[in-house]
C-alpha cells in the first residue's frame, strides 16, 4: 500500500503563481509570503508598473523575481533577453541572479549576471548563446549595449533594484540610456529603501501609472524589543579603538560587519583588531577581486568573525549569520546609515547595530532618529568590571551547555583520582577557572574609558541647497570645500565620471556634490567641508577614464 504524502498548502499558491515556481519555493522551505510579497505580487501579475519602498531584509528580491518568472514561464526559448534587472554592485548582481535561478529552477530559464571586474569575453559568449534574464550593473550593461552584444529590444520586464544606491553612485544617465533602449510597452518595477525626490523623478520618467507599495520593517509592538537594537557609545577620538574592543568583548558577536570611511582606516583597524586577538578581515575597493572573493569566503564560512569594510565594498552583501553591524565611523548620509543597519535583522532575525561616535556627532545621531523614527540608545562603554561579569556569565552558560550535551563519563576516573587528593569542591572550582580563562585574559582590559555626558539638543541646522545642476564653481558656498582633481576634458572626463567616482570611492551621495567645473586639464568639485579630507584620500590614485588622478584641496579655496 502506497503511503499518502500530505500536501503542504502554500501561501504562494493563493497569489496565483505558476505551480512550478510554488514547487521550487516549497523545496526551499518557503511556504508563506512576506508582507512586501503579498502586497506587490498581485498587481505585478496583473501587469502593472510598481514602485516599492522596502528596506533590506523584507523579502523584496522575491517580490519582483516571482512575478517576473511567472510572466516568462510561458515562453523560455528566446534568442534575446526578456527581462533586465539592474542593481548597483557586483555582489548584489550575483545574489539576485542566484535567487532567480533558485526560484525558477523548474522553468528552464537562462540567467546571466554581468558586471565589471571580470573579462568581457565570457560574457560575450554567454550572451551570444542566448539568455532569458540579465542581472547587471548599469556600467557594464551600457558597455555591452554600445558594443552591440546586449540587445534590449525584446525586453518585456525591467527591474531597478536599490535605485537610490544606483543614483548615489552616479548611474542616473546610464539608467536613462538603458531604459530608452527597451520597448516602451515593457513592465517596469522600481525598488528602493528610500524615496527621495530624485527617485520620484526617475519613476516619473520611466514608469506608467505605477502602483505604490510602501513597506518598512514590521512595527515593534509596545513593550517589545526591536529586531534591530540600535546603540551608540559617545567616546573621545583617542579612546575609540579601546571602546570598540570593550563593546566587542561584551557583545561577543557571532559575525560582525564594521564600517569605516576610508581604505587606510579599514587596513589600520583590521591590523589593530588582529593584534587584540580577534579574527578580522579587510574589504575595500583597493583590493583585487580575487582578494575580495577570498575574504568573503572566509567570512561566510566563519573563519573570520569580523569584516572591516567601506560602504562601497559592502554594498549588496547578504551574510545569513551576521549578528552585528558596527559604525566605527558614522556614514556621511542618513540613507547610508539605513543601508548599513539593514545588513542585520533580515528575514525576521534579530540583530544589533552599534555606533562608536565622538561627542561632537550627537547632532548627527539625533538627525538619524528623526528621519528614521527609530530610537538610538546612548549607552556607557563597558567597564573592566562589566567585562569580568560578562565573562563569568559566559563561563556559566558554557558549563550549563556542556552538562546538557552529556558525554561526561570519560572524565569520571579523573574526577575520582583528583577527589582522592583534594576536596571535590576545590576540583570543581579549578575546572571552572580553566573554563573561565578561555573567555579572555582580564589583564588586557586596561583602565576604564572616560565617560562622555550627552549634550543638550541643539537647534536644527539650516539644510543645504540641494541643487546639483550648477556646473560652474567660482567660490565655495557655506560649509563647502573645493576639491582639485588632476583630470579634465583632455582625458574625456564628464560630470558623470566625477560623481560616479566620488560616490563609488568615498561613499558620498551624488546629491551632496554641489558644483562641478571641468577645464581642459583638471576638474573642481564642491563637497561638504566635513567630507573633504575623506573625499581627497579616497580619490587619490583612482583611475578615471584610464588615467590615475591626484586629489587635493583647491589652492584658491
Amino acid at each position: 500500500m502506497l503511503e499518502t504524502v500530505p500536501v503542504i498548502e502554500s501561501g504562494f499558491t493563493k497569489l496565483g503563481l505558476d505551480d512550478r515556481i510554488v514547487e521550487a519555493l516549497t523545496g526551499l522551505g518557503y511556504t508563506e509570503p512576506t508582507p512586501i510579497q503579498r502586497e506587490a505580487v498581485p498587481p505585478l501579475l496583473a501587469g502593472r508598473d510598481l514602485i516599492g519602498r522596502a528596506e533590506t531584509g523584507t523579502g523584496k528580491t522575491a517580490a519582483f523575481t516571482l512575478p517576473l518568472l511567472h510572466r516568462l514561464a510561458a515562453t523560455v526559448t528566446r534568442t534575446r533577453p526578456a527581462a533586465l534587472i539592474l542593481v548597483p554592485t557586483r555582489e548584489l548582481a550575483m545574489q539576485v541572479a542566484g535567487s532567480v535561478e533558485r526560484y525558477g529552477r523548474l522553468l528552464g530559464l537562462r540567467v546571466l549576471p554581468i558586471y565589471g571586474g571580470q573579462p568581457m569575453e565570457p560574457q560575450f559568449r554567454a550572451l551570444d548563446r542566448g539568455v532569458d534574464v540579465i542581472v547587471a550593473t548599469p556600467g557594464r550593461a551600457l558597455d555591452h549595449l554600445r558594443r552591440g552584444s546586449l540587445k534590449l529590444d525584446g525586453i518585456s520586464v525591467v527591474v531597478l533594484d536599490e535605485a537610490d544606491e544606483m543614483l548615489d553612485m552616479g548611474f542616473a544617465e546610464d539608467l536613462d540610456t538603458l531604459l530608452a533602449a527597451t520597448p516602451s510597452e515593457r513592465q517596469t518595477m522600481l525598488f528602493s529603501a528610500t524615496m527621495a525626490p530624485r527617485i520620484r523623478a526617475v519613476a516619473g520618467r520611466h514608469l506608467k501609472n505605477p502602483v505604490e507599495v510602501v513597506l518598512t520593517r514590521a512595527p515593534v509592538p509596545a513593550g517589545a524589543a526591536p529586531r534591530v537594537r540600535q546603540t551608540a557609545y559617545l567616546v573621545p577620538r583617542a579612546h575609540k579603538l579601546a571602546a570598540l574592543g570593550r563593546v566587542l568583548d561584551a557583545e561577543a558577536p557571532t559575525a560582525a560587519l564594521i564600517f569605516c570611511q576610508t581604505r587606510s582606516e579599514v587596513d589600520e583597524l583590521t591590523e589593530a583588531l588582529a593584534a587584540r586577538g580577534y579574527r578580522p578581515e579587510a574589504l575595500h575597493g583597493g583590493m583585487a577581486q580575487d582578494q575580495r572573493d577570498r575574504v568573503m569566503r572566509m567570512f561566510r564560512s566563519g573563519k573570520a568573525d569580523l569584516l572591516v569594510a567601506t560602504d562601497v565594498a559592502a554594498r549588496g552583501l547578504d551574510v545569513e549569520h551576521l549578528t552585528h553591524v558596527v559604525n566605527y565611523r558614522l556614514p556621511l548620509g542618513i540613507e547610508a546609515y539605513v543601508h548599513r543597519i539593514g545588513r542585520v535583522g533580515r528575514a525576521g532575525r534579530e540583530g544589533v547595530a552599534i555606533t562608536v561616535a565622538e561627542p561632537r556627532e550627537q547632532g548627527a545621531l539625533r538627525s538619524i532618529e528623526r528621519v528614521t523614527g527609530q530610537r538610538i540608545e546612548l549607552a556607557r562603554v563597558p567597564t573592566a568590571a562589566d567585562l569580568r561579569a560578562r565573562r563569568l556569565e559566559r563561563t556559566e552558560a558554557t558549563i550549563r551547555t556542556t552538562i546538557a550535551e552529556g558525554g561526561l563519563d570519560a572524565f569520571k576516573a579523573m574526577l575520582a583520582t583528583l577527589s582522592g587528593e583534594f576536596d571535590p569542591a576545590v576540583v570543581a572550582l579549578a575546572a571552572l577557572k580553566i573554563a573561565h580563562r578561555e573567555q579572555g585574559d582580564e589583564s588586557e582590559d586596561g583602565p576604564d574609558i572616560p565617560a562622555t555626558v550627552p549634550e543638550p539638543a541643539r537647534p536644527a541646522l539650516r539644510p543645504r541647497n540641494n541643487n546639483n545642476n550648477n556646473n560652474s564653481v567660482r567660490s565655495p558656498g557655506p560649509g563647502l570645500a573645493r576639491i582639485f582633481i588632476s583630470a579634465g576634458r583632455e582625458a574625456g572626463i564628464s560630470p558623470r565620471d566625477l560623481v560616479g567616482a566620488i560616490a563609488n570611492e568615498a561613499g558620498l551621495p551624488g546629491r551632496d556634490i554641489k558644483g562641478i567645473e571641468i577645464t581642459e586639464r583638471f576638474s573642481i568639485v564642491e563637497v561638504p567641508e566635513d567630507a573633504a579630507e575623506h573625499v581627497i584620500e579616497s580619490m587619490n590614485g583612482v583611475r578615471l577614464r584610464g588615467r590615475r588622478v591626484n586629489a587635493r584641496r583647491d589652492r584658491q579655496n
